[in-house]
């Protein structure tokens, strides 16, 4: 196979690669979720400790 030609046998649509990509997807969101929420928490977290001294 050379580069530009493109074997369309390899990106067949069957239900388990659908699920693998739909699975990998998800893990993708889910992982950027937990990493936003996480970083969320730490600067609210701050902007507290940073409020109480100031006080």
């Amino acid at each position: 196979m050379t580069l530009d030609t493109l074997d369309l046998s390899a990106l067949s649509l069957s239900p388990l690669n659908v699920l693998a990509v739909l699975a990998a997807l998800l893990l993708v969101g889910v992982t950027g979720g937990v990493i936003y929420l996480t970083a969320v928490e730490w600067r609210d977290r701050r902007r507290q400790d940073r409020e109480k001294r100031s006080r």
